[in-house]
């Protein structure tokens, strides 16, 4: 009942007209970030996080969700029309969109994908639901030795799942580490790594380290890259599949909710690496693998559905153990305490709405 009465508070305050606006002004501005290649969801949210300053906490994280969403599902617009991704969830999306695109099949392919993403969403926050509270009542009984055995475990993850060399992953682990040691010593207060610069007694704040490392480099990046390609102009008459669509998409979609859904959980797993696996398993389980590629419609209802599902399901170990599973949720989790919100197996126990 616990569970039933804070969505029931959760929904009441959520569904007020100034938070309805917030989260209608995120997804929008998260959508269209998500079109534009090359930024992602963690540049646009450090780049977008001063504008909720102003707001109280609850509109901030409501706008803050919105912007993220948004941007996970925009990615695939680009993806769809002109072979260019607008953020990397949306590569694999690239493969069978804009096949779909250059056959003539734009709505379809573009309705699948604002589906499959709908109902992933959708079940990955009845999943978040349901499984936060749990989550948080044994999370409360975590002691030093536990949060060590999960951060090394978070650890091993970030290289046994990193793309290219893991050697890199694990030095950029490292860097990571050293980076977050700065500031005064939580126990003895002694300075480490501060260079005496006082604004460095509180640490390197998430924020801004996102802002620089991944902003303003793609802001730089941007100006000596210049990306192009074909815009197809192709009439949208219907942006409702068909039901034969429908029928070829619906085994992909639940496929993909399922895939996203658990490695959203995953420390070091997230969006990204979802689509690759659901993109993947459709591969494994398709009687004509050498089809996906072609402009089937189940490789863009897969990866979509593991993108959103993912989006979903990684806020699940950041509100019970106050973990960030991957990049765009260390931001968040900057956000969280920019405006008084510790995340953490308290945060599920005394404000489950």
């Amino acid at each position: 009942m616990d569970t039933f009465s804070g969505l029931i508070n959760g929904f009441s305050v959520a569904l007020r007209f100034d938070n309805i606006i917030l989260i209608f002004a995120g997804c929008l501005l998260g959508t269209l970030i998500g079109i534009l290649p090359g930024i992602g969801p963690v540049a646009a949210i450090s780049i977008l996080l001063p504008i909720t300053f102003q707001l109280e906490p609850t509109g901030a994280i409501i706008m803050l969700a919105g912007i993220y969403y948004g941007v996970m599902y925009g990615g695939s617009t680009t993806s769809i029309l002109v072979n260019v991704p607008g953020e990397t969830a949306s590569v694999v999306t690239c493969l069978d969109g804009y096949q779909m695109a250059l056959q003539g099949r734009v709505g379809p392919a573009l309705g699948i994908a604002a589906f499959g993403s709908f109902i992933a969403g959708t079940i990955g926050l009845i999943g978040l639901q349901l499984l936060a509270a749990p989550l948080s009542r044994i999370a409360l009984k975590f002691g030093p030795p536990e949060y060590f055995a999960v951060i090394t475990l978070g650890f091993v993850f970030i290289a046994y799942l990193a793309h290219g060399s893991r050697l890199k992953a694990v030095t950029m682990t490292f860097v990571g580490l050293l980076l977050s040691s700065v500031g005064l010593d939580p126990i003895t207060s002694e300075q480490r790594m501060t260079l005496g610069i006082p604004n460095l007694f509180e640490g390197i704040g998430v924020a801004p380290l996102a802002m620089g490392l991944f902003g303003v480099a793609e802001v730089f990046k941007n100006f000596e890259t210049l990306v192009s390609g074909n815009i197809l102009k192709v009439r949208i008459k219907n942006l409702f599949p068909t039901k034969l669509d429908w029928l070829q998409a619906k085994w992909a979609i639940l496929r993909g909710t399922c895939v996203g859904f658990f490695l959203g959980i995953l420390p070091g797993g997230g969006p990204v690496i979802a689509t690759f696996v659901a993109y993947g398993v459709e591969k494994w389980v398709a009687k004509n693998p050498e089809r996906l590629g072609t402009g089937m419609i189940e490789g863009v209802a897969a990866p979509e559905s593991a993108n959103n599902a993912a989006a979903s399901t990684s806020f699940i170990p950041l509100l019970t153990l106050g973990i960030p599973p991957n990049p765009v949720l260390a931001v968040l989790f900057g956000a969280f305490l920019i405006h008084g919100i510790v995340p953490g197996p308290l945060l599920i126990r005394d404000h489950p709405d």
